[in-house]
């Protein structure tokens, strides 16, 4: 909640909040000058961020957004217009650290929207000189963000990550437009338009999380793509990051799967991935970063969860797509119904992916591809 706060020249208060049991919207009279947003990662958070920047844009033009940000994200949002990116490498604490104190020298924001929990990512924050240091209500921010804020959002419980994000706009009296419109470059796009040609029907396949006990089976990768291939006569497309963990598995997936299949993985940069969604026909993925860029460009995912909440982390438009199993994950490997654990549990444990049959993937997948042909 936002307490007699001010923004920009005109010192016009926010309507206060104190003595109201529940946190109330305050709405600013006056835009701020100037907004710092921290969001470091990860690839499928900072997608949620967009439309909250893409708000920002809408209800406030004038307003200047600067984005604190990972190295490896900041790869696919610098496509984002109108945003000042600086940029962390979060191998060096301290190093960085110096870097974006550095960077904001002799600057003052008007308003910061500190939405990242780490205790890591609360260090930074301490160094942007901020007026208004707006972060999560007191039961949400864990590993201590809240003595690093100064303003809370309005208290919710078991939400979806992206709908917690748009606490931080309706704490500013907006309404979060679900819209990304990340622009992307020609030569990314030509790049996609060659690997998924007009009217060619492609699955795309990412196998990997970036957590590999979320990752599922070759075997059972390999026989919904030689279904894709036999009975749907899809391209498939395997897609992933450049380390040699994803080289080889993509590249165990490939062999086992005996029918022709497309091996990206390693040779794509994030601008062209998204380009290369925009095209397919559907995802298959783990919870994981393109989940969520596929959301961005409107291209429909399955996606196979048992060690995540498909309700807080699952992809926001296909949640319906995906094979949930993490309330199996909860009593086998937890001893308890799902319910009672806390809504940010992982359950990241061997062989909890086994828990998704190849069948109910095949079956999701016919499903889908009748629906848009």
């Amino acid at each position: 909640m936002l307490d007699d706060a001010n923004f920009g020249a005109g010192g016009e208060k926010i309507q206060s909040c104190h003595g109201v049991p529940n946190p109330c919207m305050s709405v600013p009279v006056t835009p701020p000058k100037s907004l710092c947003l921290l969001r470091l990662s990860a690839l499928g958070d900072v997608c949620h961020v967009v439309p909250v920047i893409r708000t920002l844009q809408q209800a406030w033009p004038q307003t200047t957004i600067t984005w604190v940000i990972g190295r490896m994200e900041a790869r696919l949002m610098s496509l984002l217009p109108g945003v000042e990116f600086i940029i962390i490498d979060k191998r060096s604490l301290f190093g960085s650290m110096r870097a974006l104190r550095a960077a904001v020298r002799g600057r003052h924001f008007d308003l910061l929207l500190h939405m990242q929990l780490a205790l890591r990512a609360s260090l930074y924050a301490a160094l942007i000189p901020a007026r208004v240091r707006l972060g999560f209500d007191r039961a949400r921010a864990r590993e201590l963000q809240w003595l690093f804020t100064n303003q809370r959002i309005a208290a919710r419980q078991k939400q979806h990550v992206l709908d917690s994000f748009s606490g931080f706009t309706e704490a500013l009296g907006l309404t979060t437009r679900l819209e990304w419109n990340l622009p992307l470059p020609a030569p990314a796009q030509e790049w996609a338009r060659a690997q998924i040609p007009d009217e060619m029907r492609t699955l795309i396949v990412s196998p990997c999380s970036s957590h590999k006990l979320r990752n599922w089976s070759v075997e059972r990768y390999a026989a919904v793509i030689a279904h894709a291939v036999k009975r749907h006569g899809l391209q498939v497309l395997l897609c992933g990051g450049p380390n040699d963990f994803e080289r080889d598995f993509g590249a165990r997936i490939a062999a086992a799967a005996g029918v022709p299949v497309k091996n990206l993985i390693g040779t794509d940069t994030l601008p062209q991935l998204l380009a290369l969604l925009a095209r397919a026909a559907v995802l298959l993925t783990p919870d994981s970063g393109p989940a969520h860029m596929a959301t961005m460009v409107d291209t429909p995912v399955i996606g196979l969860y048992a060690a995540t909440r498909v309700e807080r982390s699952g992809p926001y438009h296909s949640r319906q797509w995906c094979i949930d199993r993490y309330e199996q994950a909860a009593q086998r490997f937890r001893g308890r119904p799902a319910q009672q654990l806390p809504w940010a549990e992982k359950i990241e444990e061997p062989g909890v992916m086994e828990l998704i049959e190849t069948e109910a993937v095949i079956a999701k997948l016919d499903e889908l591809l009748a629906l848009i042909r």
